[in-house]
């Protein structure tokens, strides 16, 4: 998102197309952040601050973020 910006795409215009995709953007950032980190055992600020930054430079939002790093995300 943050590349998009950057080319001079608008906010409004990013936002309206994510929300139009299917797809379970939760999933798939507790799928990227399983992928790197293995399963949430370590609570630890240093530990959730890392997986914050992976997790935000791949653009999710802070609110998937969030639910990702309190364990509401389940995978299959």
């Amino acid at each position: 998102m943050l590349e998009l910006k950057q080319r001079g795409v608008a906010s409004a215009v990013v936002q309206s197309a994510m929300a139009a995709a299917e797809c379970d953007w939760l999933a798939l950032a507790a799928r990227a952040d399983r992928k790197k980190f293995g399963p949430l055992e370590d609570r630890s600020a240093l530990a959730l601050a890392k997986r914050r930054r992976h997790l935000e430079y791949r653009g999710y939002s802070s609110e998937q973020i969030k639910s990702v790093l309190n364990g509401e995300q389940e995978l299959d």
